[in-house]
C-alpha cells in the first residue's frame, strides 16, 4: 500500500506516440464519459465529455481498449467502447471495428513515480499501486473489508471486465478512505469507480 499526493500526481506522465499521416479521425462519444489523463480509470479525470460530441481521435493503445481523444477542449484518454466512428456510412464502436478502421496506434510512456510522503498528509487518498500497465492492484485492507461487510449481488447482464461500464441502476457500495467503491456480481466482488461507474478490478 503507498500513498499518493494529489498535488503530485498531475504531470508525472509523459505521452509519446507517432503523429498521424493522413488527416485526423473523428469520433463521437457514444455515453457521457470521463476524460481522463492517463489510459487507465486510476489517472486523474480531466473532465466529463457529454454524449453526442465530436472529438478528435489520435489513436489507441495496441492489445488495449484505450485511445487518446481531443473533445469539447480536453485532451486525454477513454474507453474505446465509448467512442463511434464513422464506417462506411454508418456509426460503428471503435472496439469493435478497430482493425477495420485502421485507428492508428499510440503508447503512454511512465516517465516519473510520484511518491507522497510516508505518512498520509492531510487530503491525501489511499490508492492501490499501479503496474507498468495502468492496472490497480488493490490493497488488502480493501478486501478485508469488503469480506467483512458483505452485500447482496445484484442483477447485471453485460461483460464483468475491466473497463466495462455499470448502468446508473446498479447500486455500488463505498468503500472508507478508497477511492473506488465495490459491487458484488455474480458472486465475485467488483471495484468500480463512482465518477464514472467503470469496472477498475475484479476479484476472482
Amino acid at each position: 500500500m503507498r500513498w499518493i499526493s494529489k498535488p503530485l500526481l498531475a504531470g508525472a506522465m509523459l505521452l509519446t506516440g507517432a503523429s498521424f499521416a493522413a488527416a485526423d479521425m473523428m469520433a463521437t462519444t457514444a455515453t457521457d464519459l470521463t476524460v481522463y489523463a492517463g489510459p487507465g480509470a486510476e489517472y486523474p479525470s480531466v473532465g466529463i465529455a457529454t454524449r453526442g460530441s465530436a472529438a478528435t481521435l489520435d489513436g489507441c493503445l495496441e492489445g488495449e481498449s484505450w485511445c487518446r481523444i481531443d473533445v469539447n477542449g480536453l485532451r486525454g484518454w477513454v474507453y474505446a467502447k465509448e467512442l463511434m466512428v464513422d464506417y462506411n456510412g454508418a456509426p460503428v464502436v471503435v472496439q469493435e471495428r478497430r482493425a477495420d478502421l485502421g485507428i492508428p496506434v499510440v503508447t503512454y510512456e511512465q516517465t516519473t513515480i510520484v511518491d507522497g510522503p510516508a505518512q498520509p498528509a492531510p487530503g491525501d487518498e489511499l490508492i492501490g499501486a499501479v503496474d507498468a500497465n495502468g492496472v490497480i492492484v488493490p490493497p488488502p485492507e480493501v478486501r478485508t473489508y469488503i469480506d467483512s461487510t458483505p452485500i447482496d449481488a445484484v442483477a447485471y447482464d453485460g461483460e464483468v471486465v475491466v473497463g466495462a461500464t455499470l448502468p446508473g441502476e446498479v447500486v455500488i457500495s463505498q468503500v472508507p478512505n478508497y477511492r473506488y467503491s465495490y459491487v458484488r456480481i455474480q458472486d465475485r466482488p467488483i471495484l468500480v469507480d463512482p465518477q464514472s461507474r467503470r469496472i477498475v478490478y475484479v476479484y476472482e
